[in-house]
């Protein structure tokens, strides 16, 4: 009988055993099966939110408007129909799109009083920052050897910065950034995710995506990390290399007013470099020596936010050619 009942009561451990690995088999799926994540944005003080609703709004329709300024301007004025110009229009659409992949988000939650964003959507807006932010760094890339091509090799410049290579050159850093960007978000499917779901954040950033799955990211980290060298480093390091020529094409021209002429077509591509790159520099060393997450979510906001909104000024102010093309724009429309 003691046989019995302990082959029996070993009979019941086994079952219970089966149970319960169906069962976390079952919760481990269902982990992965994320309903919605939560931001948990820039501030939990419920007076600060009209403030930063404002603020926010306000930055996303200077950005906006700002950018439509310039490409409206690009496309209706026949001299700035050039390689650089193209450059910077497509530049301008790319602020915008990144800047609506964010903000527009994070005023809804503010007006709504959630702080909820789905797993899809939080896929879909990983995707897409990732890829625009990746794309802007191609562009800026673009823009300094149209610049390494006019003043170094002003000669081939018109044969070799034809509007074929020039669209080329956009529509392959286009896919390029963009089937990285799909790769991210594909492994992120393969996480798992348990019941911790806040993210210290205002949007949904992959880096902040990881550090909540349950699975290993080890993988994920190391994809993240290499590509970000990869994808930003070619990039800066063409438009290094770019300048060096640059600089030294410019000193050896014997005149200081020929120096300036040269130098000064890229006085406004140089601001917007350093703005996007010593912006994104900041962030990573304040989340390195900063142990609050939304002391890092505030200094997103310079990388993320910022430089979208700044660019439009930084070429109308700074360039002569954007100046003349907007003063006769606003000439003409106040005469209608």
């Amino acid at each position: 009988m003691a046989l019995l009942n302990a082959h029996h009561h070993k009979e019941i451990s086994e079952e219970i055993g089966t149970l319960e690995r169906f069962v976390n088999h079952i919760e481990q799926r269902n982990q992965t099966i994320v309903a919605e994540f939560i931001l948990l944005g820039l501030t939990d003080d419920p007076e600060l939110q009209p403030i930063i609703f404002i603020l926010f709004l306000i930055m996303y329709l200077v950005t906006v408007f700002g950018n439509l300024l310039i490409v409206f301007t690009v496309t209706t004025d026949s001299h700035l129909q050039t390689p650089m110009y193209f450059f910077l229009s497509n530049l301008s659409f790319n602020d915008i799109f990144l800047s609506t992949t964010t903000i527009p988000k994070m005023l809804v939650n503010i007006q709504t009083h959630t702080q909820s964003i789905t797993f899809t959507g939080c896929i879909c807006q990983n995707f897409f920052i990732l890829a625009f932010i990746m794309f802007e760094n191609c562009l800026l890339a673009a823009m300094a050897y149209d610049r390494y091509m006019a003043i170094c090799h002003p000669l081939r410049y018109r044969v070799i910065m034809n509007p074929c290579f020039c669209s080329l050159v956009v529509l392959l850093s286009l896919v390029l950034s963009m089937m990285v960007s799909l790769l991210h978000s594909l492994m992120i499917l393969h996480l798992s995710f348990c019941t911790h779901l806040e993210i210290p954040q205002y949007f949904c950033e992959l880096a902040q995506v990881l550090k909540i799955a349950c699975s290993s990211t080890l993988l994920n980290n190391f994809l993240l990390y290499f590509v970000a060298c990869i994808s930003a480093g070619i990039p800066f390091s063409g438009i290094i290399f770019s300048y060096t020529k640059i600089v030294s094409s410019v000193l050896s021209i014997p005149s200081a007013d020929g120096k300036y002429k040269a130098f000064s077509t890229c006085g406004s591509h140089l601001s917007v470099v350093s703005l996007f790159y010593g912006t994104g520099v900041g962030v990573y060393i304040s989340s390195i020596f900063t142990q609050s997450s939304r002391k890092t979510a505030v200094a997103s906001v310079m990388y993320i936010v910022f430089p979208q909104m700044i660019n439009p000024f930084i070429y109308s102010l700074r360039n002569r050619d954007i100046k003349v093309s907007l003063t006769k724009l606003f000439v003409r429309l106040s005469s209608l």
